[in-house]
């Protein structure tokens, strides 16, 4: 399952990456394997969704959530 395609309120494991072009950028940003991430909002156009991960939020525009690979938890 892909990061784009969860819900507000799921909460999810990260698996992976598809694309290394972006992988470092996003684990850069504290998205790495393994780290637990919850889905807080959307904005109103649904670009970009709003994240918590690591003690703090984060935005990600939707091509990059389509990137992250995730597991549900």
């Amino acid at each position: 399952m892909k990061l784009s395609e969860l819900q507000i309120g799921q909460r999810a494991i990260i698996s992976g990456f598809e694309k290394d072009d972006i992988a470092i950028k996003l684990m850069e940003m504290g998205l790495i394997p393994g780290e637990k991430i919850y889905i807080e909002k959307f904005a109103p156009l649904g670009d970009p969704i709003s994240i918590f991960i690591a003690g703090y939020s984060l935005s990600l525009r939707i091509d990059e959530a389509k990137t992250i690979k995730v597991i549900l938890s």
